[in-house]
């Protein structure tokens, strides 16, 4: 269980730490805090007990209208002020927290398939997101290897690992080879894949495999969001972030967490797993199941 990791948002919460947290556990992913006490108190921990923290971005809550820096604005102002935002938390980071990883959302803005219907689609605002018809694949593959560039320098003079989290994708990232090339040459960069979001964009996105993404990005993954939820026949989505269980069935309408974790075991055997989940939603066997299933795929030879 060396590879887990449980995540602590908005602020360090006691009960969840007490429950959730194991000796042994890789560490804690924290985002949004909104009182430097928290912060405090995360550090002191992962010293006393001896975690990595991982940065879901940013740490500090209220210090821009929107979560995500929008990096890949075609507004050149809008960019400038997201690598800046970034900049000023890296800063602060390396001097109090000094993070194993920083996790940013990619891609953002979010690029959508105009063939889709996104109404289901979770956005908080309008400004995350364009359309493929307003966002050519060049710009895009120009724009994200400005972003590797500046990540992979500030990586190495800030002492973290750049991790980016795909949001919803479009066919810029599962039809090319822009983004893999990417990958291949700029290889302080890794990838997080979310088990959740992935399979609900299949749901939505009838032009969307989450297998077959999953298989084509697992080896460059230094972290999977791990949760699953139930989608209905009307695509609604029931039991959202709820934790993974050997019983949830796929014919039920929740996502098949088994085949998606043999993929990612027999791809990298060398990524960690992070409990995107609400533990509050089951009792305390029903957790035990969780992380001993989940380490059960992952220690078997096939995925070593």
């Amino acid at each position: 269980m060396n590879r887990f990791l449980i995540g602590q948002y908005g602020s360090f919460d006691d009960k969840k730490y007490e429950r959730d947290f194991r000796d042994g556990f890789y560490g804690i992913e924290a985002c949004l805090f909104s009182v430097p006490e928290d912060i405090d108190k995360l550090v002191g921990e992962s010293k006393r007990r001896g975690f990595q923290i991982g940065i879901h971005f940013p740490l500090r809550a209220g210090f821009s209208r929107l979560r995500d820096a929008l990096f890949l604005s075609p507004d050149v102002e809008v960019r400038t002020g997201a690598y800046a935002y970034i900049e000023n938390e890296l800063a602060h980071l390396s001097a109090s927290v000094k993070p194993a990883y920083v996790l940013f959302h990619y891609p953002k803005p979010v690029i959508l398939d105009d063939r889709v219907n996104w109404e289901k689609w979770r956005f908080y605002d309008s400004a995350e997101y364009m359309y493929e018809s307003e966002y050519s694949l060049e710009e895009a593959a120009a724009k994200s290897e400005e972003l590797f560039q500046w990540l992979t320098e500030k990586s190495g003079q800030y002492g973290f690992v750049p991790v980016l989290e795909f949001d919803a994708l479009n066919r810029y990232v599962y039809e090319s080879d822009f983004l893999e090339s990417l990958l291949v040459r700029y290889p302080a960069i890794k990838l997080c894949l979310d088990t959740g979001r992935l399979f609900f964009q299949e749901k939505l996105d009838p032009h969307f495999r989450a297998k077959e993404v999953i298989r084509k990005y697992a080896k460059y993954a230094a972290t999977i969001h791990l949760w699953t939820l139930q989608v209905d026949e009307e695509r609604e989505l029931r039991h959202y972030h709820f934790p993974v269980l050997p019983e949830l069935d796929p014919a039920d309408g929740w996502a098949p967490i088994e085949d998606y974790l043999h993929i990612i075991a027999e791809e990298n055997d060398r990524v960690r797993i992070m409990f995107e989940h609400r533990s509050d939603l089951i009792d305390d066997e029903q957790l035990e199941r969780c992380y001993a299933w989940v380490a059960g795929i992952f220690d078997k030879p096939a995925g070593k």
